[in-house]
């Protein structure tokens, strides 16, 4: 992996860094010029990986959330979100659109497949009680560069 630049960022699993999440991802990226669609299937794929470490990784208690953030050559994004929480029992079953296991009617199972619809690539790793890993891939459009 070609990484030209990487950060990493750690946060609490509460709802407020859902919002700085998103605007953090979308400062980091902007020095790959994205268009203003890239950038939103970005921080939209972002808000519903970290919003499932709060919702679901964590349920009632308080968690670290981490965060990497790379750009690779080919002018890709990559973004690594990772919890240390409870865990998805089968990941395959968790994947598919409509299934949650959210226990009020709030939640509408869809969270894996927006980032599946707005990233090029979905990689989901996780062991009961040790945590989950998204792992979100997109390749962005060249932009010409001037003189």
């Amino acid at each position: 992996m070609n990484v030209h630049n990487e950060v990493k960022i750690t946060l609490s699993s509460k709802s407020s860094n859902e919002s700085f999440a998103r605007v953090a991802v979308s400062a980091f990226f902007a020095q790959l010029d994205p268009t203003v669609d890239e950038i939103t299937d970005i921080k939209t794929a972002v808000s519903e990986a970290v919003t499932n470490c709060i919702v679901h990784a964590y349920k009632d208690t308080i968690g670290s959330i981490y965060i990497t953030l790379r750009i690779l050559k080919d002018n890709k994004v990559y973004i690594k979100i990772r919890d240390v929480g409870c865990g998805i029992p089968d990941v395959k079953k968790a994947m598919e659109p409509l299934y949650t296991t959210a226990q009020n009617e709030e939640r509408a199972g869809l969270g894996f497949a927006v980032m599946q619809s707005f990233m090029d690539n979905v990689k989901v790793y996780s062991k009961e009680g040790r945590g989950t890993t998204v792992v979100l891939v997109k390749k962005l459009e060249p932009r010409c560069q001037n003189g």
